[in-house]
């Protein structure tokens, strides 16, 4: 028997990391023209943003469904392992919703399966990075309840700061009107996207260039990090590995950020705001008492 910390690809969790805590990851699903796949394990981004900007294939995300909870949830529960799953935020896709009915299945067969699942409302590397700590509290010692305290405060202080280069994708997702499509590329305009409460991505503000939205995320780091110098920063791109570079640089330069877990945002996010896709994503308050099992 285990205490399991477990999550899903749409945390865009590094294969560096995944390594090293040994973690477990279900694979989130997409479909390329009516062909099933699987984030990370039968399609990886390289190929996902290759096939997204030819623009021929058809490609359609969901969520890990009920039957594919049950079918994870139960080779644990046969093990007799205790499971803390953090998932992908409700805000942004129904997958909280599956496998809180996935558990209530199987406590049905097995009626003693411990089995926590919290809702992130985090996205990628958000709830990644949330993921990574607990699992370093872990390898430290900390008990399995103050892991469980320490995920809800990660995730209601996790800050996501996104841009991206393009309007297009969001645009035919239906996120941004035809009037917004048409102005913004008029005018090179770059949304500021970032988590509300619910956990969903918003449009907060607009800057005009890309260089300017790059600026303008860097300033959300210093007007709302917590002891930037002492956690681990998440950076993610899609395919503007140049964008991320700077960001790094940036963030170690301006606020002295010592760790920095660069990944590549995989379908689940990747398919709504195409290639052109950079963040940061970073803290906005620390507890002295969890940080005494993250060093």
């Amino acid at each position: 028997m285990a205490f399991c910390i477990i999550t899903d690809s749409a945390s865009d969790m590094p294969r560096s990391v995944i390594d090293e805590y040994n973690a477990f990851v279900m694979p989130t699903p997409v479909t390329i023209d009516n062909e099933d796949l699987r984030d990370g394990l039968t399609i990886f981004p390289d190929e996902f943003y290759k096939i997204q900007e030819e623009g021929i294939k058809e490609i359609k995300t969901y969520h890990i469904s009920q039957l594919m909870f049950e079918e994870y949830f139960t080779e644990f529960a046969k093990r007799g392992d205790e499971v803390l799953y953090i998932c992908f935020s409700t805000g942004i896709a129904g997958t909280f919703q599956a496998a809180t009915l996935a558990k209530q299945e199987v406590l049905e067969e097995y009626p003693d399966f411990d089995l926590t699942i919290i809702d992130s409302k985090c996205a990628s590397i958000g709830y990644g990075l949330v993921t990574e700590r607990l699992l370093r509290m872990q390898r430290n010692g900390a008990s399995k309840e103050l892991i469980i305290e320490a995920a809800h405060f990660f995730c209601e202080h996790m800050v996501h700061a996104v841009t991206v280069q393009t309007l297009d994708y969001l645009y035919a997702g239906g996120r941004v009107s035809k009037a917004g499509f048409v102005v913004g590329g008029m005018l090179d305009i770059k949304p500021i996207i970032m988590t509300d409460e619910n956990g969903s991505l918003k449009s907060v503000e607009k800057a005009r260039g890309w260089k300017k939205a790059q600026a303008r995320l860097l300033e959300i780091v210093g007007e709302r990090g917590a002891n930037l110098e002492n956690q681990v920063v998440g950076v993610c791109y899609g395919t503007e590995i140049e964008a991320a570079k700077y960001l790094e640089d940036e963030l170690k330069s301006q606020y002295k950020v010592r760790d920095i877990v660069e990944t590549q945002v995989g379908c689940a996010i990747g398919a709504h705001t195409g290639p052109g896709v950079v963040a940061i994503v970073f803290l906005d308050a620390f507890e002295p008492k969890y940080d005494e099992y993250l060093k």
